[in-house]
């Protein structure tokens, strides 16, 4: 379902929370999908694993570039650096990656085309560079991640994993870096908001069908 907001010229603090609660009960809504972990099989975790794997290494840190490039308030700037600054000085794709080979569920060429289509119409709405929609985006992914990483780490273990630093630093981390957006999104839209008309969500609805698709791809593909 996509959601168009409201716009006006002076954003409000109420339509701020309108966006923030729909953003919440987006992310419960794709955690209450997700497949009881009890029931997937061995290579479907596998393959969960590895899509995930494949699709956050080499483009979290692309899409949060394209949120500091595309916004202008200096508390945005602010955090989004901040936390572009900690994927790179802590390498938090090294951690994915070590994650991901004790799990072993390294991608295979047909992981990376399952979620193909769906990364690619993501790396394009990044590259709009709409400062307001990609902060929604961001703060969607962010506060999934948040409460996605137990569910990852379950799979893991399911796998016999002993290793969970990404999981257990992302647990944390990413509460707030999730507040830390939406106050990004409050400065951003009170210096530079949106036309009237701009889908807000869009960004978000793209990735939330490219984080179901590296669940449970096409069986097609």
């Amino acid at each position: 379902m996509t959601t168009v907001s409201a716009i006006t010229e002076t954003p409000s603090v109420a339509l701020v929370t309108s966006i923030q609660r729909d953003v919440e009960l987006a992310i419960d809504g794709l955690m209450a999908w997700l497949p009881n972990p009890e029931q997937v099989s061995s290579d479907q975790r596998r393959g969960i694993i590895a899509r995930y794997s494949s699709v956050l290494e080499g483009n979290f840190i692309y899409w949060m570039t394209g949120a500091y490039l595309a916004v202008s308030a200096d508390e945005a700037r602010s955090n989004i650096l901040e936390n572009l600054h900690e994927e790179v000085r802590d390498s938090h794709p090294r951690m994915l990656r070590t994650f991901t080979l004790a799990a072993n569920a390294l991608p295979t060429d047909h992981d990376t085309m399952a979620v193909h289509e769906d990364l690619k119409k993501v790396r394009l709405f990044v590259g709009h560079l709409s400062g307001v929609p990609i902060l929604v985006m961001m703060a969607f992914f962010e506060g999934f991640i948040q409460k996605f990483m137990a569910y990852l780490a379950d799979l893991a273990a399911k796998q016999g994993s002993t290793e969970f630093e990404y999981t257990d630093v992302h647990g944390v981390c990413d509460i707030a870096h999730t507040a830390g957006l939406f106050n990004s999104l409050a400065a951003e839209m009170a210096i530079n908001p949106p036309a009237a008309g701009t889908d807000l969500f869009e960004g978000m609805n793209l990735l939330r069908t490219l984080i179901q698709t590296m669940v449970e791809p096409s069986p097609a593909v």
